[in-house]
């Protein structure tokens, strides 16, 4: 072969080689271009902290401050009774008027009683004072030796300690006499049936003639008249285990009730149970509401605004961004431009946002639509979403 070929040949493989060469530097920049684009655009929002300031609507029932079933404290029949079902009454007011005639006889015996033992009395005392001057008289004269036996001065005096021993035992039958008509008229006093406080009779139970008598240890009798102070009511509310947080007392919560639904009313509250039902998991708190109109009623149950509040500031991130599977709720969070599963538990919601208790703080970004499609450990470009996407899981 001549040396001419041999060159030719020579230059042809260096140019093949040189095209080569250029061929798998562009094969790379074209990958690494491909992979760049590649990455996903996540749009992130940011985790805030703020102090949760929300209200729950929990049931409630209004009850009266104070009621009572109004028994009679004697046996007897009804004469009168001047008030019935829906009657405003004041303390001390009579509602009935009871009969019973074998406390009058009682009064009567409990008198004459009184009456005999006061003459007994009497006669006492004049006997007393007859003997205890006889007593003096010879105590006088036998100061003259041989005038007074000292027999018959040992006999006056002994005469006189008897009789104020009888004095004493007459005057304490008197005592006895007086209590004894005393508390047969405060008896008869019982058959006047008063009212125990200011209220409204809610029942009326017996009419003139009909036998009643004080409440049997069974609860079987009917009471007269039942009696509700309703210018003043409770409301009892059962406030779940997790709210039971931050609650004071003298603190003012709105309520409204189904027959004023465009109207809303408040109570103070009062009463703090400080122990969860067992069953309910609820925690009774009671409301005094103030009620002089008497538009609302005992027996209502009306929507509690109950506030919900935390003793410290929270983390929200919008609802959308809290994903959830059979195996865990999380948010996925975007740091340094890769993906991590963040496992959190959910608290009460605040408009758009929701609280969130996990391994996580404010101001780093997490996906604003959380979703198990980001695996952990995925490269993504974060954008910021805009306040008006945040929360609408676009």
């Amino acid at each position: 072969m001549s040396r001419t070929v041999l060159c030719g040949l020579a230059l042809a493989g260096s140019i093949c080689a040189c095209v080569s060469c250029s061929s798998n530097s562009g094969s790379s920049t074209t990958a690494a271009s491909a992979q760049s684009s590649a990455a996903p655009t996540v749009e992130v929002t940011k985790v805030l902290s703020k102090k949760l300031a929300i209200a729950v609507r929990l049931p409630g029932e209004l009850q009266a401050y104070e009621v009572v079933a109004v028994f009679p404290k004697v046996t007897g029949f009804v004469d009168s009774i001047s008030v019935d079902r829906g009657s405003v009454v004041k303390t001390g007011q009579l509602m009935a008027r009871l009969v019973a005639p074998e406390l009058a006889a009682q009064r009567a015996e409990a008198q004459s009683k009184l009456q005999g033992a006061e003459s007994q009395r009497a006669e006492s005392e004049a006997k007393l004072a007859s003997d205890e001057n006889t007593y003096q008289r010879l105590k006088a004269a036998s100061a003259t030796p041989g005038v007074v036996a000292q027999n018959d001065l040992e006999v006056a005096q002994r005469t006189v300690d008897a009789d104020r021993a009888r004095l004493q035992s007459v005057r304490e039958s008197v005592e006895a006499a007086r209590a004894a008509l005393k508390s047969v008229t405060e008896i008869e006093g019982y058959l006047q049936v008063r009212a125990p406080f200011d209220g409204v009779v809610t029942e009326r139970n017996v009419h003139p003639g009909a036998l009643v008598g004080p409440a049997s240890g069974s609860g079987t009798n009917v009471p007269l008249l039942r009696i509700e102070q309703t210018a003043r009511l409770r409301l009892v509310v059962p406030v779940p285990e997790k709210y039971v947080a931050g609650m004071t007392e003298g603190a003012k919560v709105e309520f409204s009730v189904p027959a004023f639904p465009s109207q809303m009313f408040s109570g103070t509250v009062a009463r703090i149970a400080h122990s969860v039902d067992t069953k309910t998991r609820t925690m009774p708190v009671e409301l005094d509401v103030s009620n002089p109109s008497r538009r609302l009623a005992s027996g209502m149950f009306p929507e509690v605004l109950w506030p919900v509040r935390r003793s410290g500031p929270t983390l929200f991130v919008p609802t959308s961004a809290v994903a959830r599977t059979t195996e865990a709720t999380f948010v996925v969070r975007i740091r340094d431009g890769n993906a991590e599963w963040v496992n959190v538990q959910t608290g009460e919601l605040d408009g758009k946002l929701i609280e969130v208790f996990g391994d996580l703080r404010e101001g780093e970004d997490v996906a604003a639509r959380g979703t198990d499609e980001l695996r952990p450990g995925a490269h993504v470009t974060a954008k910021q979403s805009s306040p008006d996407s945040k929360g609408s899981g676009k």
